[in-house]
């Protein structure tokens, strides 16, 4: 992806979230990956006040290159190209909010065990556009521990045969990715917006049939 096109885009993507309400003050941050290294949004930057020339640049290796400091997400986000590449291998954006309904769930629920996850299925575009959400047991901001229980839980659903577009930190928010910035923004906004539903049926309601989740799997190639 051509560099300055990338640098408008994650400044584009972000003033979109933090206009909407998805990301606040100066919590979440964007990434993409490019042919040379990764641009990632600087630490401490809020999100709808973006500049181009602000974006931070690194090496393959992570060492800084240009623009402000990187987030302090940067090896999780790399962690994440590397890992998720098994299963998604044109994998170029990842976008981490700490999204208010997402995060209320696991305020308001136990997802302690090793197999949880954030949403049950209860609509057809969160089955098609989202897929299941592993939940991350809380870690502080910043834990290296994170990185291994991530990597860990993409290889998990991988060896089912279940490829997954994001995971969840519990307490913080979720991580996002896809191919392409505008792509990684809208399945964050439907899984924020499935959080949104879940939250307010508390967990109950009604959850699409097994028949109903083959179907979406036949037709549109789902993943659940």
């Amino acid at each position: 992806m051509n560099e300055n096109f990338a640098r408008e885009e994650i400044c584009r993507v972000g003033k979109s979230l933090f206009d909407r309400g998805y990301v606040h003050s100066s919590a979440g941050n964007i990434s993409i990956k490019l042919d040379d290294g990764f641009l990632i949004t600087p630490t401490d930057a809020v999100l709808g006040f973006l500049e181009p020339e602000s974006i931070s640049k690194v090496d393959m290796s992570g060492a800084h290159i240009s623009g402000e400091k990187p987030s302090k997400t940067l090896a999780l986000h790399r962690s994440i190209y590397s890992t998720a590449a098994k299963q998604f291998p044109k994998t170029s954006c990842i976008i981490h909010t700490h999204s208010t309904y997402c995060v209320a769930l696991t305020l308001k629920n136990d997802f302690d065990t090793a197999d949880a996850e954030l949403l049950k299925p209860i609509t057809p575009y969160q089955v098609m556009k989202v897929g299941r959400v592993p939940v991350i047991p809380y870690k502080r901001p910043g834990d290296s521990q994170v990185l291994d229980l991530v990597g860990e839980r993409i290889d998990r659903y991988l060896s089912k045969g279940i490829h997954i577009r994001s995971v969840m930190l519990s307490s913080l928010g979720p991580l996002v990715w896809h191919d392409t910035a505008a792509k990684t923004m809208a399945t964050l906004e439907e899984l924020e917006e499935s959080a949104k539903l879940s939250f307010l049926l508390e967990r109950g309601g009604k959850t699409m049939l097994p028949t109903q989740i083959h179907e979406l799997k036949d037709v549109f190639n789902s993943s659940w």
